[in-house]
């Protein structure tokens, strides 16, 4: 005993120095682009050195060294080691990382906006896929939880060789070798080194220590974006049927794989990226050549952009004019919720398609409440018992879970053999499920709750379900309650297409304003999120769960990670049509051509069936089709976002930028959409567009100014003599006399103003708030 007492004390100090230790992000001035990556590897070594003991654990210590992201490295540093850094005049910042910082976030969709052959748009235009050869020379950089290689959308039939611009490589590793490489998936990497300087080495029956997708979320965004056309595809039970296809079918993908399953925990539960290995992934994909990055990932709560690494990243990525796209995040639909707030990005929103899976509820009154379920299970054709679930849980069941169907909640003599309403709210949508199962419960209605509205992600379920809006759960409940002997059938699930209305945006989907720059407009965009039939892993099952052992090649599955793919897809095809656009401009032209009304011709609704805002929704739903030729377009170079950083007085994140004794108000950044928080009497903001349209064109400019206030564009017409010119103008926003009295302090107004040539229509959208 005495001996083990005298180790432990030998160990306390080694033991107190591994947990002291934790990863540091150190980021310096801006170095020389010429340098090697050995060289700069070196140089990282030396300053490590300077605050380790020995050059062996300084060598130890560094997991990686950054170049085109940032100029800086990632390592393991004590808080001693960090501040003595923190202190050398060539250091800009060190900051530790937060493992919990980052997580992950079609059959139809495609062609619901329009983009599939021989759907024409009112003008009748060209086919886009055409015009862009299908993406065939763009490369577009996926940063996820790998690739199921094997998919037929990852096919590389009938491609051309691989772009000579490509630099990138196949990394192999567990199950994935240099076949799993082709001209469809011509690049693939993973990244380990944070996630395993906290949790240990990678538990290899959890995840694929390769660039392998385990889980099923990388290869369902990677196919969205790019995926090849695949026939015939359908969900389990023939749901959804139809060609998937990604947007950009012949664009090339490169894998990133940054996102690892966390241990002790399942997978339906989520997946972890580590700022240090994000960084690492997007300094390899701009020096691979990638043209286009699709990350669908977001951080738990907003962080400033110089503590955010996939904004530092990204802003880097504006130098070689790489589009960024990034999801808004699945936290709505409270305010102020979303990720991913900097300007040089675009933020997607999610919203639905005109597509649905219908399974009703027949009651015993006669009638019949419209529900929605993947569940390939059905009842024999009869009425069943039908029950809430508060009136059959076991009697040591809290009062305000009762009605949940929480795990070892219901009584199994009071549940056999009933169909049991279950409300949304605590624990899973497929958790509910398995306790109605685990009862004896013939069936299974989910209800939503007011906060979800009419949003349905529709689910896998376990045994016969459907799961119905908040106003049919309130008709059910209503009816349980008032019938003696209340009765009830769930008929078989169909597929509906054209339904409507269509797009509505998701609850979950994040909304503004952004918390970190009010003065920008977030999100950008929103396309399709909800209910996404796309490629998946072989080594998940639909829901994820350890116990289910389903095997599925194509899944469906909801949230701002499959929106995000729609967008970088868009704008890889125009990239094709127009390589020489920048970053800006791309995103300017997807964000002006969008639409504000759904299928029914009215304003796009919230999952309550309320118009929508543009904190939900940004500019609108994408249309790639009308994005290829915006007429106008705002662009924005690398300087003009350095400068709008001096001008919101924020770190600018390049050392070698001096901001100019009066910087332009970031009111000014050449964004296409306007938001003016806190206005106090009258505010002036300049803009530049670019002719992209005809070489001589006139637009004149109208405008929906947001209620209460006056808005005035100079000059009313634009007249331009040839493509490329620009011209200026300003917007003048004054709060009238009425503005107090009709909104009130800290809510926001809602307009547009609209540049037209009688062909094209430049929309962008306002928010305005009073001070």
């Amino acid at each position: 005993m005495k001996n083990s007492i005298f180790s432990l004390l030998l160990l306390l100090p080694l033991l107190a120095s591994c947990v002291e230790r934790q990863v540091y992000i150190v980021h310096f001035r801006e170095h020389s682009e010429e340098k090697t990556l050995h060289e700069i590897e070196e140089t990282h070594h030396s300053y490590l050195f300077s605050v380790k003991k020995t050059e062996e654990e300084a060598r130890a210590s560094l997991l990686y060294s950054y170049k085109h992201s940032i100029n800086g490295f990632a390592a393991l540093l004590t808080t001693d080691e960090a501040s003595k850094l923190s202190e050398m005049e060539e250091v800009v910042s060190v900051y530790q990382s937060d493992p919990k910082k980052y997580s992950l976030q079609t059959t139809r969709s495609w062609e619901f906006v329009g983009l599939q052959e021989g759907i024409h748009t009112k003008l009748k235009k060209e086919d886009l896929l055409l015009r862009a050869r299908y993406g065939q020379d763009v490369i577009v950089g996926v940063l996820d939880s790998g690739l199921w290689p094997e998919s037929k959308s990852f096919s590389d039939e009938g491609m051309g060789p691989i772009p000579k611009s490509w630099k990138g490589v196949c990394q192999t590793g567990q199950a994935f070798t240099l076949s799993n490489c082709n001209k469809k998936v011509i690049g693939a990497r993973y990244y380990l080194k944070g996630y395993e300087a906290i949790y240990g080495p990678l538990n290899t029956t959890l995840d694929c220590r390769s660039p392998r997708d385990w889980d099923g979320h990388g290869s369902h965004t990677s196919s969205i974006v790019g995926g090849q056309r695949v026939p015939n595809v359908s969900f389990i039970g023939g749901f959804a049927r139809g060609t998937a296809s990604g947007g950009a079918p012949l664009a090339r993908l490169a894998m990133y794989k940054a996102c690892w399953a966390i241990p002790y925990q399942g997978k339906e539960l989520g997946n972890t990226c580590f700022e240090e290995d994000l960084l690492a992934a997007i300094d390899d994909a701009v020096a691979d050549g990638v043209h286009v990055l699709s990350i669908s990932v977001v951080t738990s709560t907003p962080y400033p952009y110089d503590q955010d690494g996939i904004a530092k990243a990204a802003l880097q990525s504006i130098k070689k004019e790489i589009v960024v796209a990034c999801s808004a995040g699945n936290l709505g639909p409270v305010l102020e919720t979303l990720s991913n707030p900097a300007p040089w990005m675009i933020t997607v929103a999610a919203s639905s398609v005109d597509r649905a899976f219908v399974a009703s509820v027949m009651l015993g009154n006669g009638e019949e409440i419209e529900g929605h379920t993947l569940t390939t299970y059905k009842l024999k054709r009869k009425m069943y018992p039908l029950v809430y679930a508060a009136q059959v849980v076991n009697p040591d069941v809290p009062k305000n879970a009762a009605g949940q169907c929480l795990p070892g909640s219901l009584s199994p003599e009071k549940t056999k053999g009933k169909i049991v309403m279950c409300l949304r709210g605590q624990g899973t949508r497929i958790g509910k499920g398995e306790e109605v199962k685990r009862a004896g419960g013939s069936g299974f209605i989910l209800g939503n709750n007011p906060a979800n509205g009419a949003e349905i992600q529709d689910d896998t379920h376990v045994l016969p379900a459907t799961d119905v809006n908040s106003d049919n759960a309130i008709k059910i409940l209503e009816y349980i309650n008032s019938a003696k002997n209340p009765m009830g059938y769930i008929t078989p699930a169909r597929t509906k297409i054209h339904y409507k209305p269509a797009p509505f945006m998701a609850s979950f989907s994040s909304r503004g304003p952004s918390t970190i720059s009010p003065g920008i407009l977030k999100p950008d965009i929103t396309a399709p999120g909800l209910n996404i039939l796309a490629a998946w892993s072989e080594a998940s099952s639909p829901t994820k769960k350890a116990s289910d052992h389903r095997v599925v090649q194509y899944n469906l599955d909801s949230g701002t990670s499959m929106s995000c793919p729609h967008v970088a897809a868009a704008a890889a095809l125009i990239k094709s049509i127009h390589p020489h656009w920048s970053s800006a401009a791309i995103r300017s032209a997807l964000m002006t051509s969008a639409t504000m009304t759904n299928n029914k011709g009215r304003l796009i609704t919230d999952a309550l069936g309320n118009p929508a805002d543009p904190f939900q929704f940004g500019s609108g739903h994408f249309r790639p089709t009308m994005a290829a030729d915006p007429g106008l377009v705002y662009d924005a170079s690398y300087t003009d976002y350095l400068l709008f950083l001096c001008g919101s007085r924020l770190d600018t994140m390049d050392p070698s930028f001096k901001c100019p004794k009066n910087p332009p108000s970031p009111n000014n950044l050449n964004y296409p959409s306007l938001s003016i928080p806190k206005l106090n009497g009258i505010v002036t903001v300049e803009r530049t567009v670019t002719n992209v349209g005809g070489p001589k064109s006139v637009y004149f400019a109208s405008v929906k100014p947001p209620l209460g206030f006056s808005v005035k564009v100079s000059p009313p017409i634009l007249v331009f003599n040839k493509v490329g010119e620009k011209k200026k103008f300003t917007i003048t926003v004054e709060a009238t006399s009425e503005s107090a009295s009709t909104i009130g302090k800290d809510e926001y107004a809602f307009g547009w103003y609209t540049w037209t040539d009688g062909i094209h229509h430049v929309r962008s959208p306002m928010a305005v708030s009073l001070a």
